[in-house]
């Protein structure tokens, strides 16, 4: 295809932040060879928050009422956009945008389309399945960002199929993450832990769906046991005061650290001794791979989209809200030598690099968008 490619990449709210990888996808795409607009259906941002890096932003400012059910003023407006502005390529992130698109493509017949699913569950739903089995074209993929979301995408029944679901590994900037992290004294000083503890640590915001309950009442079962062992938690939200008062009844004060919301919190991963990610539920575990980032040892809950990197990795699991099981696994950490510490943190970091490196994330999307493109083009 010659001249330049017109791409519309459509979020279903505006989100933009350092580690957005719908911004990843954006420097990927050559600015000589590609014209990005970034669209979101809901928000914008405020004074002094980030915009994205795309040519140009469209903040469709839609109420959420007016994204449920038929949709059909939204809907009518984002046809008209789409097809004033006359895309060659769509790239829908989450749900919502890509069945949106599915629906209006009926009529755009943009050439490319390509549909990006963050997490497991979107599909449980028979209609949704229905519909997309429906709606899907030859000139759709569906991009499970993890091998855990692809496998889900497969089984789903919505009419996705290894010739046009593939998979596209979350990633990070794994350079940029390491010239931000402080060395482990450093970044415990400026955490205000002790230096000579043992360090079990997480970042993720404080609420339920997080675990973090599950941490500190597995920490309370062998707290005894280790008095240099201790947990810092990096985040915050409406769990503060569930978790303020467990650590009170268990007598944790000065062993379980709540230190609040930080910016760059992969700054802060070096003063850990091993990460951990207890999650009920997650979909994107961006934090997971910060925490190997980190040369760090890595455990985590089995829920689907932890499991199957945390087995690539060689990290640790424990089942789901079993705090007597995820205990057993802080002993087998606290079990180490030093040595056989940092070798399993070396083993965990050389599969980030190896499978979740930025750099292979955005050349995937480029060859995507142009083998796409060529097969439309024939």
């Amino acid at each position: 295809m010659s001249g330049v490619i017109k791409v519309l990449q459509l979020q279903a709210r505006y989100n933009v932040n350092a580690s957005d990888l719908a911004e990843q996808v954006i420097q990927g795409l050559p600015a000589e060879r590609y014209e990005v607009v970034t669209g979101f259906l809901r928000g914008r941002p405020e004074a002094g928050e980030p915009e994205s890096r795309a040519a140009r932003s469209v903040y469709f400012g839609f109420s959420q009422s007016s994204l449920k059910g038929l949709r059909l003023r939204a809907l009518w407006r984002l046809y008209r956009f789409c097809r004033a502005e006359r895309f060659d390529v769509v790239i829908a992130h989450r749900f919502k945008p890509m069945n949106m698109l599915m629906i209006l493509n009926l009529l755009l017949k943009i050439p490319a389309c390509i549909g990006v699913q963050h997490g497991i569950g979107d599909f449980d739903r028979r209609y949704r399945c229905r519909e997309a089995r429906t709606l899907l074209r030859p000139n759709w993929r569906v991009v499970g960002v993890s091998r855990a979301v692809r496998d889900y995408l497969l089984g789903c029944g919505a009419g996705f199929t290894p010739g046009n679901t593939l998979q596209i590994n979350n990633a990070i900037d794994i350079v940029r993450a390491e010239s931000l992290q402080h060395a482990p004294q450093q970044a415990r000083q400026a955490l205000g832990l002790a230096p000579e503890a043992f360090v079990f640590g997480t970042i993720g915001r404080l609420v339920p769906v997080k675990g973090h309950i599950q941490l500190v009442e597995a920490f309370a079962m062998l707290a005894g046991e280790f008095p240099q062992a201790q947990v810092a938690i990096i985040g915050e939200g409406r769990s503060r005061a569930e978790l303020e008062a467990a650590i009170a009844r268990h007598g944790l004060q000065g062993r379980v650290h709540l230190l609040g919301e930080k910016a760059d919190a992969l700054q802060y991963v070096r003063g850990f001794d091993a990460f951990v990610m207890p999650s009920l539920s997650e979909g994107l575990p961006l934090a997971l791979l910060e925490g190997m980032s980190g040369h760090l040892p890595v455990l985590g809950s089995d829920i689907d989209s932890l499991r199957s990197i945390l087995e690539d990795c060689g990290g640790r699991i424990f089942t789901s809200g079993r705090p007597a099981e995820l205990a057993v696994r802080l002993r087998e950490i606290l079990a180490l030598t030093p040595q056989a510490r940092a070798e399993e943190g070396a083993r965990a970091y050389e599969y980030l690099c190896r499978a979740h490196a930025v750099e292979d994330f955005r050349r995937y999307y480029r060859e995507l968008i142009e083998q796409m493109l060529e097969v439309g083009g024939e």
